[in-house]
């Protein structure tokens, strides 16, 4: 059997030690601790303007082209050209390859596309057809999960799109934290947002965002594992409707093993 060979990362690399980058993450969250229960627009851009300014090209961010397009025109206002990371998994449905076409072309961005190892022919090869209704945690952590880390390990900070109304497992998500698997900083600007504050800041300022968002899907993931959520249901009952996953592993922390 041929090897295969992962695509190589495209980030600067790391200058500072995973010591540095956990110091910074302290000073941080002491210097935003007042953020946290003030405006949540505020926050995310006085965070943002303080990771512009200490990582510089070393700052990525993660888009999953869903309800988080508002991330990238956040960070692009402090960091015009960042980075910003979205996985190609072979899976997406047509309007967030829309979405991502249409974020390219509209903000100062540089749209990374993060690759499996494996394309989907070669996954069904080597595993079988539709993994991911056989074993989608398996086709997760090899469409998403290897790719992102590959990716993330040429950086030293990144940025989510990351909400606590999201589900009970992100209740409790900071501004800043020390990304412990990653050994990285993480920031999540827009933690204390609404879903309605994602849309009005969309609209206000033409933030290009997944046309499924008004179609009753307020979490988006790839096609095959991702049904419309009915009135009153969990924002994320649409993700692996069926199943105890709830989290495909991209923020798997040492509180919440069970989200690999």
């Amino acid at each position: 059997m041929t090897a295969t060979i992962a695509p190589a990362p495209h980030g600067p690399g790391r200058v500072r030690t995973a010591a540095e980058l956990e110091a910074l993450v302290h000073e941080a969250s002491a210097r935003f601790a007042e953020l946290e229960a003030t405006s949540a627009t505020r926050g995310a851009d006085e965070v943002l303007a303080w990771a512009a300014d200490t990582f510089g090209a070393h700052l990525a961010v993660a888009c999953s082209m869903a309800g988080d397009t508002v991330v990238p025109h956040l960070v692009s206002r402090h960091a015009p050209g960042v980075d910003v990371l979205f996985l190609q998994t072979g899976y997406h449905f047509a309007e967030t390859i829309g979405t991502a076409d249409a974020l390219a072309d509209t903000l100062d961005v540089r749209l990374v596309e993060v690759m499996p190892a494996l394309t989907v022919a070669e996954q069904d090869a080597a595993y079988g057809a539709k993994l991911h209704d056989r074993n989608p945690t398996q086709c997760c952590a090899i469409r998403k999960v290897e790719p992102i880390n590959r990716e993330l390990a040429s950086y030293e900070a990144w940025v989510t799109g990351l909400r606590r109304e999201d589900s009970p497992l992100r209740a409790d998500t900071p501004l800043v934290e020390w990304d412990e698997p990653h050994r990285m900083v993480k920031i999540n600007p827009i933690a204390a947002w609404t879903f309605d504050d994602v849309l009005d800041y969309a609209g206000t300022h033409q933030v290009p965002i997944n046309l499924l968002l008004t179609e009753g899907y307020p979490s988006i993931g790839c096609e095959p594992c991702t049904r419309p959520v009915a009135p009153g249901e969990d924002p994320r009952a649409g993700r692996w409707a069926g199943l105890a996953k709830t989290e495909c592993g991209l923020h798997v922390t040492d509180t919440h093993p069970e989200e690999a």
